[in-house]
């Protein structure tokens, strides 16, 4: 395994093999939601670990955390109209396709029934406990990121005054969102649990996952200013790689039985919120900096089509249109294969087009691609 002893932090790089971490985060989930399928014919330690896969979700924030930092850091705040410009590419990245496979659903008798919800379409139902799971159910995950490209610019500005500073932020945004709960606990006792109750707060929303956009954007900023630290770590991606897995395995020891997770014990959840994050960030950074057959792997044009076709694959893994497959028929592999086909379909002749006009539209040519 070679190292990269410097990387240009202002040419703009390509990080392919980041695009093929999306494959992996996404089949980690989608092995995840499958797990009880298997429950009776896999080793118990192996079920142990495969209830911890829900982990994908934060490879996928970490690597949001990095991306985001990476490519925009002072731009957005430069001028009002640079921020409402940035935060409307970040909804055409997301949105529409959302919005295409909601509407569907609820155009769909059997399913949504016309029941159309300004909550999903908004996705502010992912603020509300009760409400999370409304509509496509995996799109809990969407509030989380839309949250954080909202306030990522001023958390950018802050953290480069003092990290120490952006910590206390992240503490008063966390406390922010639980008082909004406990208030509207007291006015009229929060009957849609909006921003309540802590276990919903700490996994469902981006104060309690910011421990994993933060360690993204550490590492944009070490990979920008060729931090010394990060270049310095010896065998990144195999301590990055083996310490996520042995971190998930540890976390499901603290699982009450197989139909829990270790992150509601309170030092699971403390792992899951520190070392498991942590080693994500370092295994990114060995796939930006190390030459391995890894990055090879996950760099190959194959693996970055199912990378950039991995939002349509979450959209569609679980809820709507994988229960509508299932309807029509259900394969040995849980409709796997047939599911990557539809994504890089919908990837290639819906969301791309759609993104590059909203984008040409909004910021006219030129404009970076995330």
């Amino acid at each position: 395994m070679t190292t990269e002893a410097t990387l240009n932090a202002n040419s703009k790089i390509r990080f392919s093999a980041l695009t093929g971490v999306r494959f992996l985060a996404v089949c980690l989930v989608f092995i995840y939601h499958n797990r009880k399928y298997w429950r009776a014919n896999l080793h118990p330690e192996l079920i142990r670990l495969i209830n911890e896969f829900h982990v994908g979700v934060s490879l996928f924030f970490v690597l949001s955390g990095f991306l985001i930092a990476y490519t925009y850091q002072d731009k957005p705040l430069s001028a009002a109209s640079n921020y409402v410009k940035y935060f409307l590419v970040r909804c055409a990245r997301i949105l529409p396709l959302y919005w295409l496979i909601l509407s569907i659903y609820y155009l769909d008798k059997s399913y949504g029934n016309f029941h159309f919800s300004a909550l999903t379409y908004t996705l502010a139902h992912g603020f509300s406990d009760l409400h999370n799971l409304d509509g496509l159910n995996q799109a809990w995950s969407l509030t989380v990121e839309m949250t954080f490209y909202l306030f990522a610019p001023l958390l950018f500005f802050i953290k480069k005054k003092h990290l120490l500073w952006l910590l206390a932020s992240m503490a008063l945004l966390f406390l922010l969102f639980w008082s909004i709960g406990f208030i509207w606990q007291i006015i009229n006792k929060n009957p849609q649990r909006y921003f309540k109750p802590m276990m919903f707060l700490l996994m469902g929303s981006f104060p309690g996952r910011s421990s994993d956009f933060l360690c993204g954007m550490i590492l944009a900023t070490a990979v920008k200013n060729a931090s010394t630290w990060l270049i310095k770590i010896p065998y990144k991606t195999i301590l990055g790689f083996s310490g996520m897995f042995i971190s998930m395995y540890i976390i499901g020891l603290f699982q009450q039985d197989m139909y829990h997770h270790g992150y509601d014990n309170p030092i699971g959840m403390i792992l899951s919120k520190t070392i498991l994050p942590a080693s994500m960030m370092i295994l990114l950074a060995g796939l930006i900096y190390e030459k391995t057959q890894l990055q090879r792997i996950l760099g190959s044009s194959f693996l970055v089509l199912l990378g950039n076709a991995s939002f349509a694959f979450y959209l569609i893994h679980i809820s709507y249109v994988n229960l509508k497959l299932k309807d029509w028929f259900l394969l040995p592999d849980r409709n796997f294969i047939i599911l990557w086909i539809i994504s890089i379909v919908l990837y290639k002749y819906f969301e791309t087009p759609v993104y590059n006009f909203c984008r040409k539209l909004l910021m006219g040519k030129g404009v970076d691609k995330l």
